[in-house]
């Protein structure tokens, strides 16, 4: 199946939106927006965990996982993976997740701040979006190949 970013951008901020749910984008497509060039892999979303229960009669047809504990090499974190006209959709819980210090070689808190981050219009919708510095931070300390690409084309935008 052809993945169709935009749509599934707009269906999941229209959900996010009639249904009062605070959210934050993040991730490669808050990078693309910044100046990353790569291809997308997943629409990374940030929203309250407790907002979960909100959106199953509405996603229930399109859950690839969740909503549960998610734990792999970088994340450990409550996490809803959606697909929806061939597009990976990420909702991950901003409570009580962790991301995994490649440095230091320990977990960290990392927390979304819902009241710091920039609006801009993605695919004709004005949408919150974790402000640039922000996201090179936590790229940083995650350190992944996609990451550190992010961050050098992020940087090289704001330098």
């Amino acid at each position: 199946m052809v993945k169709n970013t935009e749509s599934a951008f707009k269906w999941i901020v229209g959900l996010l939106t009639r249904n009062n749910i605070p959210f934050q984008i993040s991730g490669g497509l808050a990078a693309k927006h910044y100046g990353a060039n790569r291809p997308l892999y997943d629409i990374d979303i940030d929203i309250k965990g407790n907002n979960f229960d909100k959106l199953l009669p509405f996603a229930k047809n399109y859950i690839l996982y969740g909503p549960k504990r998610y734990l792999d090499d970088s994340f450990d974190l409550q996490l809803l993976t959606l697909e929806y006209q061939g597009q990976r959709i990420d909702l991950g819980a901003s409570e009580n997740s962790k991301i995994y210090n490649s440095k230091t070689k320990q977990w960290q808190e990392c927390e979304t701040n819902f009241d710091l981050f920039q609006e801009f219009e993605i695919y004709g919708l004005k949408v919150p979006v974790i402000t640039w510095q922000a996201l090179v931070k936590y790229k940083e300390i995650i350190r992944r190949p996609t990451d550190l690409e992010d961050v050098a084309a992020i940087t090289k935008n704001f330098s």
